[in-house]
């Protein structure tokens, strides 16, 4: 295989170490060991546009990846096959593939040979031109606001590393974003329009069925938006399954629009965590297509990364697609 390697080292866990492993594992592998974008720009311009890779591995968290899919895109690089080695803070994707430890990961791979390891192809949300495994706006946006201001004042050392998980968002949820909205001004209200084919629907039983009045220009939705997003994968990350049914119907994005008020989510929490339907207030729709806005300016979230303040958005289906390793099947091949 033709394999290119990627480090992100201001990832939570990205080191040196695993670079290591790489040329342990795969001494011919380009490897790259990154701290910034324009580090990671360069070496796709220099390494990989010449000689595109057969196999893409990328070492960080969601904003990595997405970062990585968006760099390629511009620079006009075809997406190779992508192996996610969990190095981040959510890693939504590799939790959906079941992305092992570097290490392991690494010698699963090497047991395959130069054979391509098994593949499971993922759809991409597309906004302003860039792509995500998913995107929108609502309590996810400001708490990864706030979880990184507040990861921000404590100096690098124990303290940080213990409040750069799962412990940090739920700190910065609890502490922060929580008490804005019961002391503030409450959630923003949207107006979800659709702005492709016929919408779907998730009835309560679980069953795909045709929204009505979901034609092209149909108002799909208005009122309050504690979150609202699309998505083509099921998890946000740490094992939260905010989109349980991204892949239900394909070529088509998974959208929710969650209206219920802060503390009925907080309540539900675990409900929501496991992506548990129905659930009171949580509209569903498939469509390839749509626009929300806003009545007032909301921040915005694209796999992970703060993309800034919007009052409105639109959202398609990517022409693109991408086919990440499907860890878990690799892993019962090894086996065998």
């Amino acid at each position: 295989m033709n394999i290119a390697v990627m480090v992100n080292l201001r990832a939570r866990r990205g080191s040196e170490r695993v670079g290591g492993l790489v040329q342990r594992f795969f001494p011919r592998a380009r490897l790259a060991l990154t701290r910034s974008l324009e580090e990671a720009r360069t070496w796709i311009s220099e390494q990989l546009r010449p000689n595109p890779p057969t196999l893409l591995l990328a070492g960080g968290g969601d904003g990595t990846i997405t970062g990585l899919l968006n760099e390629l895109r511009e620079q006009g690089v075809a997406l190779p096959a992508i192996g996610v080695l969990p190095l981040g803070t959510g890693n939504a994707w590799a939790h959906v593939t079941g992305a092992p430890r570097p290490v392991v990961a690494l010698r699963q791979l090497a047991a395959c040979g130069e054979r391509l390891p098994p593949l499971r192809p993922f759809s991409l949300v597309r906004v302003e031109n860039k792509v995500a495994p998913f995107a929108g706006t609502g309590w996810d946006a400001e708490m990864l606001r706030d979880f990184k201001d507040q990861l921000s004042k404590f100096p690098p050392g124990p303290l940080r590393e213990v409040n750069a998980g799962l412990r940090g968002y739920l700190g910065a949820m609890f502490t922060r974003t929580i008490p804005r909205h019961v002391f503030g001004s409450g959630d923003p209200r949207v107006k979800v329009y659709n702005l492709g084919g016929p919408a779907l629907t998730m009835d309560a039983r679980g069953c795909v069925v045709p929204l009505p009045h979901g034609e092209k220009g149909a108002l799909l939705y208005e009122g309050p938006a504690g979150v609202a997003g699309a998505a083509t994968t099921p998890e946000w990350g740490f094992g939260f399954k905010a989109f349980p049914f991204a892949q239900a119907v394909p070529h088509r994005l998974s959208v929710r629009v969650y209206g219920a008020g802060v503390l009925e989510a907080t309540r539900n929490m675990f409900k929501l965590w496991r992506g548990a339907h129905p659930l009171p207030k949580m509209n569903d729709f498939f469509v390839e297509r749509l626009r929300m806005e806003f009545d007032r300016e909301v921040p915005f979230q694209m796999g992970g990364d703060i993309m800034g303040m919007r009052r409105s958005l639109e959202f398609d289906l990517a022409q693109e697609s991408v086919q990440l390793v499907d860890w878990r099947q690799l892993q019962r091949l090894v086996a065998a």
